[in-house]
């Protein structure tokens, strides 16, 4: 289902974790310097609490383009059954509280 589109996800992935690794980068630093402005702030939280979940999107989908349907297809429930919790209010902070 997704043969053909391997090399998009590799891309995709390998721009994406660059991308993260530089944001990360610069929240860490901002968290000791204080130079980022809080609107550039506001978006790079936004980008490092979703952007991992992009990225491993990405990449499980390049793994399963390599794998039969049925994998894919499991992968598939899984992500948009993330995707869908997501938009349930509370998620974050019940997560919070558990990983505590």
């Amino acid at each position: 289902m997704f043969k053909k589109l391997e090399p998009v996800f590799d891309i995709l992935g390998e721009i994406l974790a660059v991308v993260l690794v530089v944001v990360f980068a610069l929240l860490i630093i901002d968290a000791n310097f204080s130079f980022l402005p809080q609107e550039v702030l506001n978006v790079f939280n936004v980008i490092m609490n979703y952007g991992f979940l992009v990225l491993c999107a990405v990449v499980g989908l390049e793994a399963m383009s390599k794998r039969n349907f049925i994998f894919q297809i499991i992968f598939l429930a899984l992500l948009a059954l993330i995707v869908i919790f997501l938009f349930f209010p509370g998620t974050y902070e019940n997560l919070i509280e558990v990983v505590k």
